[in-house]
């Protein structure tokens, strides 16, 4: 199966979440479905970070790439 989304692995966390919430999950069942939401959790965090890194560079006149921040110096 393809990688998901990242706003397929936000949506299934969210489904994880509310089930868990409603507290009639069996135990074993609960603790596999928390396992799972770990994963989608560190899944959609590192997407995350990866775009912040992207959305914070800039190329510059001679076609570099800088961190925006540097840029502004």
């Amino acid at each position: 199966m393809a990688n998901p989304t990242f706003e397929e692995s936000l949506q299934e966390l969210e489904q994880i979440v509310t089930r868990l919430e409603q507290g009639d999950v069996p135990l074993e069942e609960a603790l596999t479905a928390f396992q799972q939401g770990m994963v989608l959790s560190k899944q959609c965090k590192d997407t995350l970070s990866n775009a912040e890194k992207a959305l914070t560079k800039m190329m510059t006149e001679a076609n570099e790439e800088v961190v925006f921040d540097e840029a502004e110096q």
